[in-house]
């Protein structure tokens, strides 16, 4: 299997829908070893602690730990990113993951930057990625990015319209 890293932010969103039929979340534990920084499960406690729709993803992710793998990185005091994308980039290199898996769109590029042979999908693209491969109908991927655009408030993102637009074009 092909590995996956997650940050706090794509595993909020998956958490945001885990659960539903269709589940995201699960067919990612089915299709990758995931593995998540230790710092980033210590993010999703902090999400978690809050009384909303995020804190109610964040605890349906937690509520799952047994299913993923969870590791120690050190961190890069000069990486310019939150301790969440720090580690979760650090460990996709060192493991050398197949995919790291971030919502924080803002710094995309930065991201990407940091990565050695990972490549960095969000979870619009792990949505078209579940489509492509048939695990994931176009009308459910659809279905699914709405509910998380709208839980994230991602209206007015333009690299979430352009997922939508494309996943327009799916069955």
């Amino acid at each position: 299997m092909s590995k996956l890293v997650a940050d706090a932010s794509a595993l909020v969103s998956l958490g945001i829908v885990a659960g539903n039929t269709p589940d995201p979340f699960a067919m990612c534990l089915a299709r990758y070893d995931v593995t998540v920084p230790t710092t980033v499960i210590e993010e999703l406690r902090e999400i978690a602690s809050y009384d909303d729709i995020h804190g109610r993803g964040a605890t349906t992710i937690l509520d799952r730990t047994d299913d993923f793998e969870t590791r120690s990185v050190a961190l890069d005091a000069d990486f310019p990113l939150d301790d969440g994308e720090n580690a979760a980039s650090t460990l996709a290199n060192e493991i050398d993951a197949a995919l790291f898996l971030c919502d924080e769109f803002n710094q995309l590029g930065l991201i990407h930057a940091s990565l050695a042979d990972t490549r960095l999908v969000t979870t619009p693209t792990l949505l078209s990625i579940l489509v492509q491969t048939e695990h994931l109908s176009g009308s459910d991927a659809r279905t699914l990015l709405e509910q998380i655009s709208e839980a994230r408030s991602w209206d007015e993102n333009s690299y979430v319209a352009r997922a939508r637009s494309l996943l327009q074009k799916t069955n």
